[in-house]
């Protein structure tokens, strides 16, 4: 990638840069974590209603972050904050 193309990435055109499918993925890493770490959020409608939060929760940091490094800064240090309690 040259230094246009990071550039343009880093200053806020990012966002169209990024796929569905990335930001899929983002939220099923995220729902393995929260189904990892809290066992006892079990059955289809609690399952549906976590995917919901989570969906909400990527879309908020997406939304706030200023850099796809910033954005991934934040999913990761809100992902840490959850292994550490």
């Amino acid at each position: 990638m040259d230094t246009s193309n990071l550039m343009s990435l880093e200053s806020g055109n990012w966002r169209s840069q990024v796929k569905a499918v990335s930001r899929q993925r983002m939220v099923n890493r995220i729902m393995n974590a929260m189904k990892r770490h809290y066992t006892t959020i079990s059955g289809h409608e609690a399952l549906k209603e976590l995917e919901k939060i989570i969906v909400r929760f990527e879309e908020k940091i997406f939304t706030v972050a200023t850099s796809p490094s910033d954005y991934l800064c934040k999913i990761s240090l809100k992902m840490q904050t959850l292994e550490n309690r």
